[in-house]
C-alpha cells in the first residue's frame, strides 16, 4: 500500500503537470517584475541620478568575475538589468512553448543571478542565438533546448571582451567605448560555436560526476572556458585582463553594501513565495516534512511533491541563506582579529539566486548543512593554523570569493544525501579549499566558476569513496525515508 503511494507521487497525472508548469511559468514571471518594481524603489532610495548612464556601463564593460555592477552601476540600473533578462528568458519560454519544469526554473535562476554580477541584455543573445542555429541545423527542438541556450550564457563574459577589450589596442575606457567590426564579428562566431559545443560537452561531463554536482553545466562550460581562454591569451601573447577598476567611492564607503535594501527585497519575496506555495497546498505545509527526508540525488521535488511544496523550499531555503549572509558579514565586528568581508554587493544578491537554482529539484537545507559546514571547517582550520604560526588570518566567510564559492557548493548536497553527513561535510570543505583558485584555469571568463569547482570536487570524491567501498546510506524512494 506505501509503495503503491509513493507511485502516484512519482507519476502525477498530465493535468496536473500541466497545471504546475503553468504555475512555475507564472512564477517566474513574477520574479521578473519583483525586479522591475525594485528597480523603481531603488532609483528612488539611491536617488541615482544618472540611470541611463549607469545601465550603459553595465552593458558596454568587460564584465569577467566579479565585477559588480551595484558598484559599475548602481542599485536601480543593475536591478533594472536583471529584470530586463528575466523578461527575455519569460519571453523565450513562452514563444517556445516550453513545458517548464525544474530544469527550466533552474535555467531561468541562473540568468538572473547572473545579471548581478556579469551578465546583462547584450552579452547574453549571441548564444541563445548560436543554440537556435544548432536546433536549426541539427533538427532538434529549440522548446527542449532552451535550458541549454540559458545555461550557455555562462561565457557572456567572453562576449563583452571581444567586444569591448580584446579586438581594440588600447585599454578599456570607461568615457571612451568603441567597438570594432573585427570585434563583433568575432563575438558573433564564439558564441554561434559555443552553441555548438555546450550541447555536446553537457551529457559526458554529467556522467563524468554522475550526478553529484546539481551545477551539471558548470564542469562542461569550465572546461570549454579553460580551452578558449588558454588560446585567446596565453597563446597567443594577449595578457590576461583583470577585473576593471571602478571608481564608486559613496559605494565602497558603505561597509554592507545595500543590505538594508537586499535583507527587505529578499525577505518580501520570499514570504510571498512561501505563502503562495502555502495556500496552493490547500493552505497547508503538508508534504513538506517528507520533502526534507529527500538525498537530493536525482530527486525532481517539482515530479515528487508538487510546485506548491517547492515553493514553500524555495522560502524557507531563501530565508536560511539570507540568515548565513547577515551572520556571515557581522563576524568581524565581534572577533576582531578576522578580516573584514563584504555584504551585500551586486555578486552577493546574484548568488543568493543561484544558491536557489534547484530548489525545485534536489536543494533542501537538511542536505544543505554540511556543505555549509565544510566551509566553516575549512574556515576554523585556517584560523587555527594562522594562531598557531601567528600569521594574519586571510579570509573569513564574508570574503566575497568564499561566499560565490559556497552558493555552488551547494550543489553538492547530493553527497549529504546519500552517503550521510560527514560525507557531505568533507565535500563542503573541499569546494572551499578550491573555490578562490578555478578562477584562474579560465580568467575568470566563465561565470559558473562556483558549479565549476562543485565539479571538479566531485571528481576526485567520488572515486575515493568508490575505491574504499564506502556504500550510500539513503534512498530516496525506500519506504525507511518516508515513515
Amino acid at each position: 500500500m506505501f509503495e503503491e503511494d509513493i507511485q502516484s507521487q512519482t507519476k502525477p497525472s498530465l493535468y496536473k503537470l500541466n497545471k504546475e508548469s503553468k504555475i512555475i511559468t507564472f512564477y517566474m514571471l513574477f520574479v521578473s517584475v519583483a525586479f522591475l518594481i525594485a528597480s523603481v524603489i531603488a532609483v528612488i532610495v539611491t536617488k541615482e541620478k544618472d540611470f541611463l548612464a549607469n545601465l550603459f556601463n553595465i552593458l558596454t564593460s568587460p564584465s569577467k568575475l566579479v565585477t559588480d555592477y551595484f558598484a559599475l552601476g548602481g542599485l536601480g540600473s543593475t536591478f533594472f538589468n536583471a529584470a530586463v533578462c528575466g523578461f527575455i528568458t519569460n519571453i523565450i519560454i513562452y514563444f517556445s512553448r516550453v513545458k517548464t519544469n525544474a530544469t527550466t526554473f533552474a535555467a531561468y535562476m541562473l540568468v538572473v543571478a547572473h545579471c548581478f554580477y556579469g551578465l546583462n541584455f547584450l552579452n547574453m543573445w549571441p548564444f541563445i542565438l548560436g543554440v537556435l542555429l544548432f536546433c536549426g541545423i541539427m533538427k532538434k527542438s529549440f522548446s527542449e533546448n532552451v535550458h541549454i541556450a540559458f545555461f550557455a550564457t555562462a561565457l557572456g563574459p567572453f562576449v563583452s571582451d571581444f567586444m569591448f577589450r580584446y579586438t581594440s589596442a588600447a585599454s578599456f575606457n570607461f568615457f571612451g567605448v568603441s567597438v570594432s567590426f573585427f570585434g563583433i564579428v568575432m563575438s558573433i562566431l564564439f558564441a554561434l560555436a559555443a552553441g555548438f559545443v555546450v550541447p555536446a560537452l553537457l551529457p559526458g561531463t554529467t556522467a563524468m560526476h554522475r550526478g553529484y554536482n546539481m551545477y551539471k553545466a558548470g564542469l562542461a562550460i569550465g572546461i570549454l572556458g579553460i580551452f578558449v581562454y588558454c588560446f585567446l591569451y596565453p597563446n597567443l601573447g594577449f595578457d590576461a585582463p583583470t577585473v576593471i577598476d571602478i571608481s564608486n567611492p559613496e559605494y565602497y564607503q558603505m561597509p554592507y553594501g545595500y543590505r538594508a535594501f537586499m535583507n527587505g527585497f529578499f525577505i518580501i519575496l520570499f514570504v510571498i513565495t512561501g505563502i503562495a506555495g502555502f495556500i496552493l497546498n490547500g493552505k497547508s505545509f503538508k508534504g513538506y516534512r517528507m520533502l526534507l527526508k529527500c538525498s537530493g540525488y536525482g530527486a525532481d521535488f517539482h515530479d515528487k511533491f508538487g510546485v506548491p511544496i517547492c515553493l514553500i523550499n524555495v522560502c524557507v531555503y531563501g530565508l536560511c541563506i539570507i540568515g548565513f549572509l547577515n551572520i556571515a558579514a557581522i563576524l568581524p565586528e565581534i572577533f576582531p582579529a578576522l578580516p573584514k568581508g563584504i555584504g551585500f554587493t551586486g555578486a552577493t544578491a546574484g548568488v543568493v539566486f543561484a544558491a536557489l537554482t534547484f530548489s525545485l529539484d534536489g536543494q533542501q537545507p537538511r542536505i544543505i548543512a554540511p556543505i555549509v559546514l565544510g566551509y566553516v571547517l575549512l574556515f576554523a582550520v585556517v584560523c587555527a593554523i594562522c594562531s598557531v604560526a601567528k600569521m594574519d588570518i586571510p579570509w573569513t566567510l564574508s570574503t566575497q570569493g568564499y561566499i560565490n564559492g559556497l552558493a555552488f557548493a551547494t550543489g553538492l548536497c547530493p553527497f549529504a544525501g546519500k552517503y550521510g553527513f560527514k560525507v557531505g561535510v568533507i565535500a563542503g570543505f573541499l569546494s572551499a579549499v578550491i573555490c578562490t583558485s578555478t578562477s584562474a584555469m579560465h580568467g575568470g571568463f566563465v561565470l559558473y566558476n562556483g558549479g565549476f569547482t562543485a565539479g571538479l570536487t566531485a571528481l576526485v570524491l567520488i572515486p575515493i569513496l568508490d575505491y574504499y567501498n564506502i556504500q550510500p546510506k539513503h534512498d530516496d524512494d525506500s519506504p525507511e525515508r518516508h515513515k
